[in-house]
């Protein structure tokens, strides 16, 4: 979300958004990917200035956030898991797994069509290059449609979740758009069945709940996210503040399965109490982030990303990314 602020408040939180800069561009360098979001002009992409998706995603407390309560859940799939466990440096290089799939996400989101396109038929690439079998000897494939249809359905719930909780609200006409528009690239990448509204999804989530499990991969994988080291000036307290406030975006259910004792319930609710609180400071500290790149692009106000579109072509465009 792109605000607007006046001089003297612009002065007055200056420092404080110098270093949350600071921060977040040390730990998300920009210029690495080599992915082009200022060409060709007039590309909506997959989406386009028209969407809910480039609202969602233009705002980086609720993604980061979201994009964490994602991991946790995706912890709780063996099969999922099994590929992370068997084919990543996770314990080694987290922080850079969370910087490729940022990339993804915002490529995917802000580029023109083709270089979207291209980081898709990339992703099927990688994703058919990885299969092996889970701990108990049940096969898995990277490139198996449920698998990419669970991935895709916590990380959409994640950023829509976190988008809500330290954005502003997301009424349901628009959270359901928001679902059948981003559901073009998990189709692309080999989903199926992909849950396109809110209901969808809450029924999805339902009916795969009897093959969730937490187990001691589970438990070595959230020790690992929550021993991450960023790189920046008091590491262990950002990364607790992010963390907690993706914490708070779980389900019930899914924080039932994970068995998070009441103590760190309680630490949950105080990282979203203070992440409420400092999200302002993080959009003002950011006004030139690939969203507003995307938009120049379409020779487009970013300020105009502040308000909701008056139309969606989320029904339109799914299918839209192959």
């Amino acid at each position: 979300m792109i605000i607007a602020m006046s001089a003297p408040l612009h002065t007055l939180i200056a420092p404080a958004t110098a270093r949350i800069r600071a921060w977040v561009l040390d730990v998300f360098p920009r210029g690495r990917s080599g992915i082009d979001y200022d060409a060709p002009a007039d590309d909506p992409g997959l989406f386009g200035p028209d969407s809910v998706t480039w609202r969602i995603h233009a705002d980086f407390p609720g993604m980061l956030s979201g994009g964490l309560c994602a991991l946790m859940l995706q912890t709780l799939h063996p099969r999922a898991l099994a590929g992370v466990w068997d084919h990543s440096n996770f314990r080694e290089d987290l922080v850079g797994r969370l910087r490729r799939t940022t990339d993804f996400v915002a490529g995917s989101t802000y580029a023109g069509r083709d270089e979207a396109q291209r980081l898709i038929a990339r992703v099927r690439a990688i994703h058919a290059r990885v299969q092996g079998t889970t701990a108990d000897g049940t096969p898995y494939r990277a490139d198996d449609p449920a698998l990419l249809t669970w991935v895709h359905a916590t990380e959409s719930y994640g950023f829509l979740q976190g988008y809500r909780r330290y954005c502003r609200a997301v009424p349901t006409a628009l959270a359901d758009a928001y679902y059948a528009e981003t559901a073009c690239v998990a189709e692309a990448l080999g989903a199926t069945g992909v849950p396109a509204s809110e209901a969808e999804v809450s029924a999805y989530f339902e009916s795969v709940r009897d093959t969730l499990r937490y187990d001691e991969r589970s438990r070595e994988v959230l020790a690992v996210l929550s021993r991450m080291h960023l790189p920046v000036p008091m590491a262990g307290l950002s990364r607790d503040l992010f963390l907690g406030a993706g914490a708070a975006l779980l389900p019930d259910w899914a924080e039932t399965l994970l068995r998070r004792t009441r103590f760190q319930r309680i630490e949950t609710r105080a990282a979203a109490r203070s992440l409420t609180m400092l999200a302002p400071l993080f959009r003002a500290a950011l006004p030139d982030g690939i969203a507003p790149r995307a938009c120049a692009r379409m020779g487009m106000d970013a300020a105009l990303l502040g308000q909701w579109p008056t139309r969606s072509h989320g029904a339109a465009r799914r299918g839209g990314g192959a």
